[in-house]
Formats: C-alpha cells, sequence, structure tokens
C-alpha cells in the first residue's frame, strides 16, 4: 500500500527525527484545525436550515375523482317527434267545364275553387337500430287528397283519414332487419303522398301515380340493408288500398333498391295478387323501375318506367295492360328558387284504368319558392293531351286538351 509523500519521508526517517517532526506535525494541525472552522461549519448548518424551511411542504395526497354516473334513461315522452304540414291550393282549367271537375287528376280534380287540400299530422318514435322499437301514425283531413288517398274499410270517401298508422320493430338480425305491422305508404312510383319529409318536385301528380299504382297497404313489410348499395324489402298485403279485404287472397310486394355512389339510385318495384272484389284469380300484376341521379343538391333528374297487367280486368278471359314512362327534372337556381319539369305518357290500352281506352300525355312546369325552410310557394302550368276527346269543356264539349293552372303554398314543420 502506498502512502502519501508526506507520510513515506516519516516512516522511513531515523527515531530523533521523527520526535522533531511529530513536534512540527502536531504545530501544522493545530494551525490547520483553527477555530474558524467551527464557526464555518456552524454558518452552512444554519444557511441549510434556512433553505429547508423555505423549501414547500410536500402536498397531500390528490383525491381520487369519482367515475360519473351514468345518465338517466330518456323518458317514453322524449323520444317521440312531432310534425306536421297545412297544404292549400287553387286550380283553374281553361277548358271550363261544365261539371267543375278536371279529367284524370288525382288530387287536383276541382277547378275553380280556393281548396284546403290536406292538413297533416305526424306523431311517431323512430326506430333504426337492431331491437329498437317505434311507431308512425299520419293523420290528415282536407277537401281532397283525404277523399281520395283512403283505402276501403277506413274512413273512406270521408274528409278525414289515417294516411299511414303502422309499428316498427328492428329485429336484432344481422345490420337490423325491420318490420312494420300496419297501414304503410306503397313503395311504388317517384311521387308521393306528400307529408312533411316527402314533398314532390310538382304540385299535381301524374296520371301514373293516380290511375297505374296503389297508394297504400295493410299488412306487415320486412325491409334489410345488406349493405351501402343494395337493400331489400318485402311485404304481405290485403292488396291496393284495402285495410279490409275484399277477397280473401293476400297480395306481395318487393322492392330492390342499388345504389352504386351517393348520387345515383335505382329501385325495382314488384306487386301481384288478386286486387278485384270477391275474386281471387286473375292477379293483378305491376313492375316498375324507378332511377334518380343526383347531379348536385340543386339539379336533380328523374325516370318512372312501369308495366302492368290484369286478366279480365275489361272482358272477361282477356288481359288488359297499362305502361308509362315519366321523366322528372329538378333544375334549382339556389336554395330559395327551383324551376321543375314533368313529361309523361301513359297507355291505357284496353281502358282499365281510367275507363277510357286512350293514350294521355301531359307536360307540366313548375317554378318552386322556398320562403324559408318551412314555408313553399309554387305553381303548376299543365297541359294534358289524349287521342281522344276525353276532356270536358264548357257546353259539354269535349276536347284533347286539357290546359291548367295550379297554384299551392304549403307551410311544414
Amino acid at each position: 500500500m502506498r502512502l502519501g509523500p508526506r507520510l513515506e519521508c516519516a516512516r522511513h526517517a531515523p527515531c530523533s527525527a521523527r520526535g522533531k517532526m511529530d513536534k512540527t506535525l502536531r504545530k501544522r494541525c493545530r494551525a490547520t484545525f483553527s477555530p474558524a472552522l467551527p464557526v464555518s461549519f456552524a454558518l452552512l448548518a444554519v444557511l441549510s436550515s434556512r433553505a429547508a424551511a423555505q423549501a414547500p411542504a410536500p402536498g397531500p395526497s390528490p383525491t381520487p375523482v369519482p367515475a360519473a354516473a351514468p345518465a338517466p334513461a330518456p323518458k317514453w315522452y322524449e323520444e317521440i317527434d312531432v310534425h306536421g304540414m297545412v297544404s292549400a291550393a287553387y286550380s283553374y282549367n281553361t277548358n271550363r267545364p261544365d261539371s267543375g271537375l278536371n279529367q284524370y287528376r288525382v288530387f287536383d280534380f276541382q277547378d275553380n275553387t280556393f281548396r284546403l287540400d290536406v292538413a297533416e299530422l305526424t306523431v311517431m318514435k323512430n326506430a333504426a337500430k337492431p331491437g329498437e322499437a317505434g311507431f308512425r301514425v299520419d293523420a290528415e283531413a282536407g277537401s281532397t287528397i283525404p277523399q281520395v288517398s283512403a283505402s276501403y274499410g277506413l274512413f273512406q270517401g270521408q274528409d278525414f283519414d289515417l294516411k299511414q298508422a303502422f309499428v316498427t320493430w328492428v329485429a336484432p338480425l344481422g345490420s337490423g332487419l325491420k318490420i312494420d305491422f300496419g297501414k304503410f305508404i306503397s313503395h311504388f312510383n317517384y311521387e308521393y303522398i306528400e307529408s312533411w319529409d316527402t314533398l314532390n318536385d310538382n304540385s299535381t301528380h301524374s296520371f301514373t301515380f293516380g290511375y297505374a299504382i296503389p297508394y297504400a297497404h295493410t299488412g306487415f313489410r320486412l325491409g334489410y340493408a345488406f349493405s351501402d348499395q343494395w337493400a331489400a324489402l318485402v311485404m304481405l298485403v290485403n292488396g291496393w288500398d284495402d285495410v279490409k279485404d275484399n277477397n280473401s287472397s293476400k297480395s306481395v310486394g318487393a322492392q330492390v333498391t342499388w345504389t352504386p355512389v351517393k348520387a345515383l339510385s335505382v329501385a325495382a318495384n314488384l306487386m301481384t295478387g288478386p286486387e278485384r272484389p270477391d275474386v281471387n284469380a286473375n292477379p293483378r300484376t305491376v313492375w316498375e323501375l324507378v332511377g334518380q341521379w343526383k347531379l348536385s343538391d340543386l339539379t336533380v333528374f328523374g325516370l318512372d318506367l312501369l308495366y302492368a297487367y290484369e286478366r279480365g280486368a275489361v272482358v272477361p278471359g282477356q288481359t288488359a295492360t297499362w305502361a308509362s314512362v315519366v321523366g322528372y327534372a329538378r333544375l334549382g337556381v339556389s336554395g330559395l328558387f327551383a324551376v321543375c319539369l314533368r313529361a309523361e305518357y301513359f297507355d291505357d290500352a284496353d281502358g282499365a284504368r281510367t275507363g277510357v281506352a286512350q293514350r294521355l300525355r301531359e307536360l307540366t312546369l313548375t317554378p318552386e319558392f322556398r320562403v324559408s325552410s318551412h314555408f313553399l310557394f309554387r305553381a303548376d302550368f299543365r297541359v294534358d293531351w289524349s287521342n281522344v276527346a276525353s276532356f270536358e269543356k264548357k257546353g259539354g264539349a269535349t276536347s284533347k286538351t286539357q290546359p291548367t293552372v295550379n297554384v299551392n303554398a304549403i307551410y311544414l314543420f
């Protein structure tokens, strides 16, 4: 073990010399450990104690935050939505028919009169997710629409109707199998019986809507979305516009919808079944293809192709047919103003639907002005043509044309 140089010299020095060295070391030690050292240590201790006093004392441990209580379930009445619509109109026929009726019209059949077409109230609980249940009731009163759209066996021919009344359950199968049971609007056609959530581009309706298809069905239907592109529904119902069945047979309906892109949708519709009172044979069958191309939020085009037939509808043992093509265009100038156009060809070859074997055409131009999101004003300038003189004129005469103007105001919420 190697020692420091000073101690090495001391170890190897002679005894006499070591004695002298010991005295010298003691003197140096006394010089080294002078009285100033204790003062220095005391000062350091005081400074350390002051620093310790200035250091913040450790705080208490944080109290754990309790987990948030789950939100209370909504009360039943908080899940119910209420909507409504009021539609009023005035129609004028330049043919001036003596009967005061516009021929082959649907809801605008009254000439030269102000009308309260409908006041409608909708109460509903939406059901969209698997396991949810809901309902919808559309009650309406008015001078035209309820009289026409009412189904056999319920308020028929009156100024009041339950346009829809059904319950819904979404069965927890796959993405959700939607089951409706009750009375519901038909899946046919590009146009609707208007409501707060289904408005047409024109205030009048096409011949196809009025004479080629049913308005509503009573029974049950199943709807399922296979993907974002494909959906389908099937139904088993009493028939065309029957709350109470008029025979002992049922009708079957179906729809397949294809939406390849968001802007384009195509629906194929079918219904077949006996529809004449107390007749359980010779089903009435309708095939329809409906397409819509939404070029933008303001510009939309539509197409409706239909073919139908029924054996024995006019002549026993013979099959009557009817067919139509309808084109639609909505050209929006802005969110407030749009111009809508409809062109139609309807072939009632055997007179099974209009009572006259004829070919009808119509052209309708509709400027629309939306005062707000709840209120709109529109007017239909329309001309109808037939290949036979089936339109009434003043003095009992008939004509192959029928020009009309229909002004319509709607408020919805």
